[in-house]
This record gives C-alpha cells, sequence and structure tokens, in this order.
C-alpha cells in the first residue's frame, strides 16, 4: 500500500494499516493532544507487519502518549526561562535559537517542544516579533551562532528563507548560521536546487544538522538530499536521539553513525530522551546509554562517535553523560580504562 498524502489523523493511520482499529479511541485522544504527521516518505519506511518497527515508534502515535509521569514537563529544557524576547532562546552566551516557525513535516513522538508546536499552535513568528528578534541578535556582540530551529525552518519557502538568511548574515558578529532539520528524511523532496541556494549567504557560513535515529532513515532519496546541500559546500552534522525500541543496542546505533559518515555528515550529538509528557516508554537509562557508548569506542572509527549528552531539565544547559575512562585513587595514581574494559595505570609503573 502506498501512502499518497500526508496522514494527519488516527482513522487515516488506521485505514493504511499503522494501527488497530481497536486503538482509535484512544489515539483520537493522542491527535487531539498531539500533532500527527507522517508523510509519504517516512510512510514507505515503515514495516507494518513488524508491531515493534523502529521507524514507527518515532513516528506513529500510541496510547502510551497518554501517560504522564510526574517528573514531566511541558518545556522539559527550559527554552522558556532564557527567552528574552519572542523567537529567541538565548541560553548559551555565543549563540541563540531562532525559532521561525512551529511546523514541521512530520511530529516525532518524543518531541520535546510537543506541547509548542503542530496544528491550533502558533505556526510562525509575526512580523513584529520576527523584527524583534533580529534585533535582539544585533544588539548583543557576543552572539557568534545563530541557530534556526522551531518547528522544523526548511518548512519555509526558499524565498522565504533566503530573506531570512540574508536578513541574519547582514548582522557583522553572526559568522555562523547553523539549520536543525528532519526534511531530507520526511520529505526529501523538498530539498530542491533552490532551497539549497538559499541556504548559501555572503557574509555567514551555513551549517545543516540533520535529525535522523535510524540507519533506514538515510534512504536514498535522503541521502541524495543530504548530497546536494554537501556538494554546494554546506557542511552537515547529525543530531540522534536515544530511544527505546528505535536504536538503544549497539549494532543499529553503530549502523546509524556509520551511515552519517557515508553520507559525508559528521556524527555530532545522541540526546538522551528529555522529560517531555507522554514519552517514558520510549527513553532509556542513563546507565543504558552510557553502556551503548562504549561499546561503540574502539570498534566503530572515531568519525562515527557521537557526543552523549543529556539537557539538564529547568534550562541549565546539556552537560555530557557518556561513560568515564580515568578514575584517580587517593595516591593520585590514575586509572585508564580502554575500550576492551581493562584497566591500565598512567603513567606506567616503572
Amino acid at each position: 500500500m502506498t501512502t499518497r498524502s500526508t496522514i494527519r489523523r488516527a482513522d487515516e493511520l488506521i485505514a493504511q494499516g499503522f494501527a488497530a482499529r481497536d486503538d482509535l479511541p484512544a489515539l483520537e485522544q493522542v491527535a487531539a493532544r498531539y500533532a500527527v504527521a507522517v508523510t509519504p516518505a517516512v510512510a514507505a519506511l515503515i514495516d507494518r507487519d513488524d508491531p515493534d518497527d523502529p521507524i514507527a515508534r518515532q513516528y506513529i502515535p500510541r496510547a502510551d502518549e497518554l501517560l504522564t509521569q510526574p517528573q514531566e514537563r511541558a518545556d522539559p529544557i527550559g527554552d522558556h526561562v532564557h527567552s528574552p524576547v519572542d523567537g529567541i532562546v538565548h541560553r548559551y552566551p555565543d549563540r541563540v535559537l531562532f525559532k521561525l516557525v512551529h511546523v514541521c513535516a512530520v511530529y516525532c513522538r518524543f518531541c520535546f517542544r510537543r506541547e509548542m508546536v503542530g496544528p491550533g499552535k502558533e505556526t510562525s513568528l509575526s512580523g513584529d516579533a520576527y523584527a524583534g528578534a533580529l534585533d535582539y541578535i544585533r544588539a548583543h556582540d557576543e552572539i557568534w551562532e545563530v541557530i534556526l530551529t522551531g518547528g522544523d525552518p526548511l518548512m519555509l519557502s526558499p524565498r522565504r528563507l533566503d530573506e531570512i538568511m540574508r536578513d541574519i548574515a547582514a548582522i557583522a558578529h553572526v559568522k555562523i548560521i547553523r539549520i536543525h532539520t528532519r526534511i531530507p528524511v520526511a520529505d526529501p523532496a523538498r530539498v530542491t536546487p533552490d532551497l539549497v541556494a538559499a541556504l548559501r549567504v555572503t557574509g555567514a557560513t551555513t551549517w545543516v544538522a540533520l535529525h535522523a535515529n535510524h540507519p533506514r532513515e538515510l534512504s536514498v532519496a535522503a541521502r541524495k538530499a543530504c548530497a546536494a546541500m554537501i556538494d554546494a559546500g554546506i557542511p552537515m552534522v547529525s543530531q540522534s536521539v536515544l530511544l527505546r525500541g528505535v536504536n538503544d543496542d549497539a549494532a543499529t546505533l553503530a549502523a546509524l553513525m556509520r551511515g552519517f559518515v557515508e553520507c559525508r555528515i559528521k556524527p555530532y550529538y545522541l540526546h538522551h530522551g528529555d522529560l517531555a509528557p507522554g514519552t517514558a516508554h520510549l527513553r532509556t537509562t542513563l546507565a543504558e546509554g552510557q553502556a551503548l557508548m562504549m561499546a561503540l569506542r574502539g570498534r566503530v572509527s572515531g568519525l562515527c562517535q557521537p557526543d552523549y549528552v543529556l539537557d539538564i531539565p529547568g534550562g541549565f544547559g546539556k552537560a555530557p553523560v557518556g561513560p568515564q575512562y580515568l578514575t584517580q585513587d587517593a595516591e593520585s595514581q590514575i586509572r585508564v580504562l580502554d575500550y576492551c574494559g581493562d584497566v591500565h595505570l598512567y603513567p606506567p609503573q616503572p
């Protein structure tokens, strides 16, 4: 069965074979609270015969999303705490998030901004808010990097994206414009020559961060879309989220990171799952994440090693939470753990 348009309703999911009819009441409740969108490109990646399909777990709603844990929160990484004006999050000194739009081609079931995006929410910044955000960036010459996020900024038309890129690049102290996107995976046909041209701008260097969580998401079409940007001189990095039942085994994680590198995309972040409402069924433990990172070290090329990070709830920023390889005893003797699990003294004893 081929999906020809984006699926947005629970009954459409059932009609297309992505959910059981008995699940309709629960799925309608989920869809009433959290946005649903499954593009044809993503639908084509899902194995409808596999109840545990790792692509489906990312995009197809489940009744589990109706269960909220006490520690979960609507703004799990504390964007609002660091938002001096509409559209801007200034958490770190030299960079800001610029949240241009609040819509995506697809809606991930683990999204940390799931309470803020999708139908019924504000779709984009108003003209006044956009101008105010630019004024804020201009007034803070410590801002070296502007990160376009949302929502997905590549949902904008090439014409509008070109205007925005030029506006930002015209600010002398901004040297880097980074774009966070799912589009090459979710809707690769949107990556047209006009869109790629809009990303290139005089006065600043553009980077694109691709969000993908499973090697199957790096389809032929997704790889072609990424190649179009990279061949145009736009460097790319990756962002992934560690998700239970999706990439929480060493073989899958290694295949994903190798897939990125084969696409000329440098693995950047592996995020621990945020405490977004209704996402407990997809979160792993930190110990499980550390064990996976240790399994990658030494067995997979250094090019394929992302930083495993946790966004500290409340707006305190990212912290690296990977495994520890150094310990020091009371006599200041340093012990180093190698990738095989053996411990060595440093410096070696004579």
